[in-house]
């Protein structure tokens, strides 16, 4: 992400808390700053792109964070997947410092990202959005402002609930067809242009096939983004069947030490139940 707004002709200021994370970007002209603060200082938008909730309020918040070094009318771009709550409180704690925020967390995977054809659905006010959409227009082609902020983190809530039911359905049409002894690629062939198509049946049901699950994005994460949609939905009085199963799934995942596989390692339980080698 941070090289396509680079090869966009935008000025970078790079920090990592793993340091050696910035050398590549280095290397192709960007500045690196010490600390967070220090990466927010000349900075018109900062951008923000972290694993969870704690994460991004130690880095934005903490004693040497951006909201002591970003100067008033600077706004915020948070591109992580956090709590909609924590969000919003971040956002006013910011604002007390005249800094902006947005929220603009994403979906389309390491593709995505290195492609820049990321999906990001945006919250915040218009003006502020209005002015980090030339940032955003060099990640993603589909960027959609979706409400006031915290919209986006409830918007990445929903796709996480959505995509955590196509994986699952995926895997268990792959082993179904496995074990009745299909030639999987051909099916999955027959079927990628019909009514079950989707981004998942084409893009990890090769890795469900096989039984290997390359990143992609990580079962932890992903379980990490359905807390955070099932805490929504309990606060709201909605049930999230399909989601509160998957999440039981991933936890299997995570416990057994495939918590930075691929999502697409769901299909390990259902091979493995369904007696799949």
């Amino acid at each position: 992400m941070a090289l396509n707004l680079m090869k966009a002709g935008h000025d970078l200021i790079v920090h990592n808390r793993t340091r050696t994370k910035e050398e590549p970007l280095a290397a192709h002209g960007a500045k690196r700053a010490g600390s967070p603060r220090e990466a927010a200082l000349e900075a018109e938008v900062i951008v923000t792109c972290l694993s969870d909730t704690p994460d991004v309020e130690h880095v934005v918040l903490g004693d040497n964070g951006v909201v002591h070094g970003a100067r008033s009318g600077a706004v915020v771009a948070d591109m992580s997947t956090i709590s909609p709550d924590a969000t919003r409180t971040i956002a006013e704690l910011l604002a007390a410092k005249g800094i902006k925020m947005v929220d603009a967390p994403v979906s389309g995977g390491s593709e995505g990202a290195k492609h820049g054809t990321l999906s990001i659905m945006v919250g915040g006010d218009p003006q502020d959005v209005g002015k980090v959409m030339p940032v955003l227009a060099c990640l993603g082609t589909k960027i959609i402002h979706v409400g006031p902020i915290g919209a986006g983190q409830l918007t990445k809530a929903i796709n996480q609930t959505i995509i955590a039911g196509v994986y699952l359905s995926v895997a268990e049409g792959m082993a179904l067809g496995l074990k009745a002894g299909l030639d999987m690629e051909k099916v999955v062939e027959a079927i990628k242009e019909g009514a079950a198509a989707s981004w998942v049946l084409t893009n990890r049901s090769r890795n469900m096939i096989n039984n290997s699950y390359p990143l992609g994005f990580r079962v932890r994460l992903h379980q990490k983004d359905l807390g955070i949609a099932l805490e929504t939905a309990k606060k709201l009085g909605v049930i999230l069947p399909v989601a509160a199963l998957m999440d039981q799934i991933e936890t299997g995942l995570v416990t057994r030490g495939y918590g930075d596989e691929d999502v697409s390692a769901v299909a390990r339980s259902i091979r493995e139940q369904s007696g799949i080698g």
